[in-house]
């Protein structure tokens, strides 16, 4: 049995042991913490630049401080949003085909139908009758391209609307090869308890409704290579405190992208989603206030929101059997952020 003396000296070889490497891992720990003291302020200024990741700068925040009375037109916005995406080169992925976009009048709607006209396809336009004025810009832009362009005024919450669009679409182009179900109500509301049975009803039927009118509509006439890409949100992924309702349309969307892909697949037909983050369009200052439209998009990683112009070409990506014909039921997201799935 070691003496108590024995054991003592053990025990004082055993503390200068450890002090050594308690004061190894504080000599570290010093380094490091130098090291972060001399990066704080570099990081602090990366933190706060919005990213550019383009071949041209897009607007950053603040964004102007604007209110836009519903629905909201994009002549009337004091930013006109960015849709011509001039460096993208079309390479006729969409030659032939024919397309009915909801909501096609401005915003995403507007840069989708664009850049499917610079890949060969005709486009038709779902928007609203106080939407006219941007519809006929858009058409302007979709002939420029070299495309027929046909402009639809109408609600999607009707159906016989739906069907008559289809209709429409099919009499002036011949044929319908691409739905693209984009068309949106959305208003924020600091609680449920603000959301009226009207507002309620009004959500879930221009959203979650509409697109399933609109592809019930143009199934019958879609065939083997064609498909629907449907507008879906981050705020489906994620949620939204604020937007209550549209987060729960939003949810609908991407659960209905994978149900109906998966009822469709025997078909030949594709169907896919595209989440956005927050998009420069008439949506957004006609559902906030001029003071919350500055930092619109600042919450994102790469803090500021998108142009529509860096939403479309994903639509052509799902929409071109060259590119994506082994893809469907997927919710893409395109939200400037990390980790959007």
């Amino acid at each position: 049995m070691k003496s108590t003396a024995a054991t003592a000296t053990a025990s004082a070889k055993k503390t200068g042991k450890t002090a050594a490497v308690t004061a190894r891992h504080r000599a570290v720990q010093r380094s490091q913490d130098a090291k972060d003291r001399a990066k704080q302020p570099e990081a602090e200024s990366k933190k706060k630049a919005p990213v550019q990741a383009g071949h041209r700068p897009l607007p950053a925040n603040p964004m102007p401080a604007q209110h836009l009375t519903k629905p909201g037109l994009e002549a009337e916005m004091a930013l006109r949003p960015r849709f011509e995406a001039p460096d993208y080169v079309g390479s006729g992925k969409l030659e032939g085909m024919s397309a009915l976009v909801t909501g096609g009048d401005s915003g995403i709607g507007r840069a989708v139908a664009v850049l499917y006209a610079r890949e060969g396809a005709d486009v038709a336009i779902v928007h609203l009758d106080d939407e006219q004025e941007d519809a006929e810009e858009t058409r302007r832009h979709v002939e420029a391209e070299g495309a027929r362009c046909l402009t639809i005024s109408g609600d999607v919450r009707d159906p016989a609307f739906c069907r008559q669009a289809v209709d429409a679409t099919i009499a002036a182009f011949g044929k319908l090869d691409i739905l693209v179900n984009n068309a949106a109500f959305q208003l924020h509301a600091a609680s449920i308890e603000d959301i009226s049975d009207e507002r309620l009803d009004l959500t879930l039927r221009t959203n979650i409704a509409g697109y399933f009118l609109m592809a019930r509509a143009a199934v019958p006439h879609l065939g083997r290579g064609s498909s629907i890409i449907n507008t879906g949100s981050v705020t489906g992924l994620e949620g939204s405190a604020q937007l209550l309702d549209y987060s729960a349309t939003k949810g609908a969307i991407h659960a209905f992208t994978k149900s109906l892909a998966s009822n469709l697949l025997e078909r030949g037909i594709r169907v896919n989603a595209v989440a956005p983050g927050p998009v420069w369009t008439p949506l957004n200052p006609a559902d906030r206030s001029a003071e919350e439209v500055k930092d619109f998009g600042k919450q994102t990683d790469m803090k500021r929101p998108a142009q529509p112009e860096e939403l479309s070409p994903a639509y052509v990506f799902l929409a071109a059997p060259s590119c994506a014909s082994y893809i469907t039921g997927v919710v893409l997201p395109v939200t400037g952020s990390v980790g959007a799935v």
